[in-house]
């Protein structure tokens, strides 16, 4: 069956298609969750909430566009929602001193896995934009109106997340196992 016919099928609420679908995006749907999850079932709250979502909404969906770049969009919006429900402090730091390019963490050479984790561990207010800007292509005009805070806020937020992994990444090459700890124990 092709993906045309299986949206016409969960359109009309049929269970069959909607496993099928299930099936067929549930993995990377759940590495973009991971994206913005800090644990791992964070992450899976978020993929069931947003394929409820994507379901309740089939639709909504014209055609038009990608139907894998919607449903993203769906999941990505979702773990929005979910950081929105958190309480949070915005930490805001002078615009001026917001030097990008010293901040890169792609001067080192560490395997994607492990990133990932540093990156689930960061406060859920930077990993958010960084996921956002660093890994979706966000622009930070984009994220101010996604996150209801100011540009200048998604900047910095950007920065200090940028500061943490960097910081983090150095305390992980310099320790002689070269190994991740992470607040769950693995």
């Amino acid at each position: 069956m092709n993906l045309n016919e299986l949206i016409k099928l969960c359109k009309k609420n049929n269970i069959n298609a909607q496993s099928e679908l299930y099936k067929l995006y549930k993995n990377s749907l759940y590495s973009l969750c991971l994206k913005y999850s800090k644990n791992k079932e964070d992450a899976q709250d978020t993929l069931q909430e947003s394929f409820i979502t994507i379901f309740k909404s089939m639709k909504k969906f014209k055609g038009i566009g990608s139907f894998e770049g919607w449903m993203k969009r769906i999941t990505i919006n979702k773990a929005i929602d979910k950081y929105k429900s958190e309480s949070f402090i915005n930490v805001i730091v002078n615009e001026e001193n917001l030097q990008e390019n010293d901040t890169s963490i792609r001067e080192f050479e560490i395997p994607l896995d492990k990133i990932l984790i540093l990156i689930q561990e960061l406060p859920s207010r930077y990993r958010l934009v960084f996921n956002l800007y660093e890994l979706d292509h966000f622009s930070h005009k984009e994220i101010s109106k996604m996150l209801s805070i100011s540009e200048g806020t998604s900047k910095s937020n950007l920065h200090r997340a940028k500061l943490i992994l960097k910081d983090k990444i150095r305390t992980l090459e310099a320790s002689p196992n070269n190994k991740i700890k992470t607040s769950n124990g693995n």
